[in-house]
Order: structure tokens, then sequence, then C-alpha cells
């Protein structure tokens, strides 16, 4: 009689046995120290420079690293400023493109995956010119002209990397015409800029700030030479 109930459904017993078994270990082995479940965590992380030598800059498109990680369970979430992407150009002294490896530095972590693994830079010299300020005009005349024109500082400092102080033909400020005899004096901002008049960016002009005096006259009220 025993045997006759063993048998009768005895595939659907033994799978019962099994999920039994399994259940049971799942939940003391989840329990046992040292066996916390885990999940993957992801977050963006700003990519900064260091190691950069004194007179020098690195210039990067790719602001932003992906960093996935795993972390317990039971444990707390990572905050973004726990963690850094690293990019150390400390080794690099030669101008011109470099692909630097990123590197993550942060608490005991697992990281499962980074994108991007490395970055290309360009390492450029910072330089300083010493450069006059011109004025131009801008308008029409009309029976105007100027008498006088002075700009204090007379000079200004231009800062920036070697290939964009190599496009800049000098720098200017700009006076409009005015449309009768009047005196000008103002403070106005040096702009850099290139052989056809056009701006040249990322290079700072020191002072950012000069004073401009112009005497505007009528043609008639010109004095003779």
């Amino acid at each position: 009689m025993l045997l006759n109930l063993l048998r009768n459904n005895f595939g659907l017993k033994v799978l019962a046995v099994c999920l039994a078994l399994a259940a049971w270990g799942y939940f003391h082995l989840a329990a046992a120290p040292g066996t916390l479940a885990r999940f993957d965590q992801t977050l963006e992380v700003p990519i900064v420079v260091t190691g950069l030598k004194t007179g020098y800059q690195a210039r990067y498109a790719e602001k932003v690293a992906t960093v996935v990680i795993e972390v317990p369970r039971s444990g707390q979430t990572v905050k973004p400023d726990q963690v850094q992407a690293v990019l150390d150009v400390s080794d690099l002294v030669e101008p011109g493109f470099h692909n630097v490896p990123v590197k993550i530095v942060s608490p005991e972590l697992a990281i499962k995956s980074l994108s991007p693994a490395s970055v290309t830079l360009s390492l450029d010299r910072l330089e300083s010119h010493i450069v006059p300020v011109s004025v131009d005009y801008a308008g029409e005349r009309r029976g105007i002209v100027v008498d006088s024109a002075q700009v204090t500082p007379a000079n200004t400092t231009i800062r920036g990397v070697a290939a964009d102080l190599a496009r800049v033909s000098g720098v200017r400020v700009e006076i409009p015409i005015p449309d009768k005899p009047q005196q000008f004096d103002n403070m106005l901002r040096p702009t850099p800029t290139g052989a056809r008049g056009e701006e040249i960016g990322n290079v700072q002009v020191s002072p950012n700030l000069v004073r401009v005096r112009a005497r505007f006259i009528s043609t008639t009220g010109q004095r003779t030479k």
C-alpha cells in the first residue's frame, strides 16, 4: 500500500521536494553573512584634468563619464561627488593631441563599466604678448572728423595658447561716429581681432577695459596745419 502511494504521481512529488530544497537554500544563504545580493548603480561624473603643468592648457570635448558600479542591496547608494573621473596629464609635456585614459578615483567600489574609457585632449602652451590698442570708427562721417583720440592704457597684454595668439593681428576698440561735433570719453572693452577684423576667441585681454577719449569736430572746424 505504501509503495503504491509513493509511485502515484512520483514525478510531481520529486519536483515539489526539489522546489522546497531550493527555497530553503535561497532564504538561508541570502541571510548568511557575506552573501548579500547586489545591484547596479549608474553615475554621471564630470571629467577633470589633474597634473597639468604651469604654463599649459588642456582642452577636450568629452566632459562627463558614465560609471556603472555594483553595490550591496542593503548598503547605501553612492553619491556622484564620491567618485572622480580624472585625466592624469602629469607625464605630458609636448603640445599636441594625446589620448589619455580615464581613471576612476573612489572608495572601494566594484566598477562594472566606464564610458568613455579614454579621452583625446589637446595640450597647448600658454603665452602672453603685449599689443598696442588701435581705434576703429563705426558709421558715416558726414562732415564730422576726428580731431584727436587717446587710449589709456595704450597697450594691453593678451594671453592664450600659442595657436590662438598667432591668429591675432591687433587689439581694437570701436567708437561710433556722432552726427555732430562732441567729446567722447568712455570705458570700452578691447577686442583681439584677426587679419579680417574678426574677433579671436579663447584669448584673454588685460586690462579688460580701457579708457577711450576722442574729440569730434565738423569739417568746417578743422584746424589748419
